[in-house]
């Protein structure tokens, strides 16, 4: 608890600090008197004056601002007027209002860019075998097959015709997550270049083809689960026993760790997450089954039989042999150079921005579900898993945030710095500023806006936590 507080704090601290500081050096290049820079709000806790600006700390961290010289906001000296926010050009007051959300972007491209120098490990692209009837499946993947690279199909009108579209190699099962979430969201199916790997150790088979129609994928299920909606469970492991559990079936019948399952009741597992579901399998009018399993120890064959016992599972009877399956995922270490690394981070913000720009499109229209909506509660607790994961994870999800908060301040409604820039297009254009009167119900119908969204992200927070999402 005190981690994922922690790293809340930091993640919220960080980045206001950088969204406000982008307002604050572009008005000060615009020479606009900046009379107070806060991160938070309400009381004040701890303050500094440095030069003509006020740098505060306030008791509500949840945000900041920066407040300038502005005869909107009080009287303002004869001498100073020059200085004042509202008498400056409409395309400086925008430069001032759009450099926040700027700035945020470009700490995106930063973070992502010091990930991708630094390193980081992650699950190879190696699957279990995958759901019966599931896409991946109907597309050919099988267990122990590992995707090298996608390429969006483009074939469409003409069946043999080619995509046009350049392979892109896939490094990890992060790297496919992503490519998959953009497919999908698009409505189109990918093609996969697989490689089967008959073993640890052993040499792999010839490269694959495969079609993925994840085009059938509905924009409304693109969430968290898409992997498991299309059919793919885990990443592959062994069907090897790595922990035996004292007093159970597993160490009556005589199992050890490292023992390596050939057979069950004369099936070959395929790998762990098969062998688990074999075994939840193995019964009969709720009453376990006797398994007759094959194993390999130390080279040799030996013939072992369990008798499972019934467990509860999520409410479900289920037997169980008490065992660990299969070992840690195999992992593979992500690294770039420094130009690719940074071309790479540029992309990366550029592809995030546009996606969450679309989703927010698609939920405002209805075609994807605003359970995708996150609040405080989501962020705090994804904040304290990637920093217990080390710093290189953390400054990912940092990264992630950014963007997000990047884009959202940039949408057209009033409260955001996108609506003011909406303000100063109209200014722009007419060679008017917008009315009091439509300043007041505009600033009315934002709020009511980002009330509505924030309630329905604070409720999807406590749906999570609760496991009713």
């Amino acid at each position: 608890m005190l981690t994922t507080v922690l790293a809340f704090i930091v993640t919220i601290g960080v980045l206001v600090i950088i969204h406000e500081y982008g307002h604050y050096r572009a008005a000060v290049a615009c020479d606009v008197k900046v009379l107070r820079f806060s991160v938070g709000f309400g009381r004040v806790l701890w303050s500094r004056t440095k030069g003509e600006t006020e740098f505060v700390l306030s008791a509500l961290p949840l945000g900041g601002y920066v407040k300038m010289l502005d005869e909107r906001e009080g009287a303002v000296d004869a001498a100073e007027l020059h200085r004042a926010f509202n008498r400056k050009p409409v395309w400086q007051r925008a430069i001032v209002v759009v450099a926040g959300p700027l700035a945020n972007l470009l700490l995106a491209v930063v973070l992502y860019a010091s990930v991708n120098w630094a390193g980081v490990s992650e699950i190879r692209p190696l699957f279990a075998q995958p759901k019966a009837g599931s896409l991946v499946e109907q597309a050919g993947l099988q267990s122990g097959d590992e995707i090298l690279a996608v390429q969006v199909d483009r074939a469409v009108a003409d069946e043999g015709a080619e995509s046009g579209e350049q392979w892109q190699r896939v490094r990890s099962v992060n790297d496919f997550q992503w490519f998959l979430t953009q497919a999908a969201l698009k409505g189109q199916d990918l093609r996969l270049r697989v490689q089967r790997h008959a073993a640890p150790g052993q040499s792999a088979h010839g490269e694959r083809e495969l079609l993925l129609a994840t085009s059938k994928v509905s924009v409304a299920e693109v969430d968290g689960e898409l992997m498991a909606r299309i059919g793919l469970t885990e990443p592959y492991a062994e069907p090897v026993v790595d922990k035996v559990i004292a007093g159970g079936p597993a160490e009556k019948a005589g199992l050890r760790r490292g023992d390596l399952v050939l057979l069950i009741n004369g099936q070959a597992p395929s790998d762990a997450s098969h062998l688990r579901r074999l075994i939840r399998e193995s019964q009969d009018k709720g009453q376990p089954k006797i398994l007759d399993l094959r194993i390999q120890r130390e080279g040799q064959a030996l013939s072992v039989q369990v008798m499972p016992v019934m467990k509860d599972i999520q409410g479900q009877m289920l037997p169980r042999i008490e065992v660990g399956l299969g070992r840690a995922a195999a992992e593979v270490e992500v690294r770039y150079g420094f130009v690719e690394g940074l071309s790479r981070a540029i992309t990366k913000t550029w592809d995030v921005s546009v996606l969450s720009l679309d989703m927010l499109r698609k939920m405002l229209i209805g075609q994807a579900s605003v359970k995708n909506l996150s609040g405080p509660l989501t962020i705090a607790d994804y904040a304290g898993q990637s920093a217990k994961l080390g710093w290189v994870y953390y400054i990912g999800f940092l990264a992630l945030v950014s963007v997000s908060l990047g884009v959202l301040n940039l949408l057209p409604l009033p409260v955001l710095d996108g609506g003011h820039l909406m303000y100063y297009l109209f200014e722009g254009v007419t060679g008017r500023p917008v009315s009091e009167r439509w300043l007041e119900r505009l600033q009315r119908g934002g709020v009511a806006i980002m009330l509505v969204m924030m309630s329905l992200a604070l409720y999807n927070d406590l749906a999570r936590l609760i496991g009713a999402h």
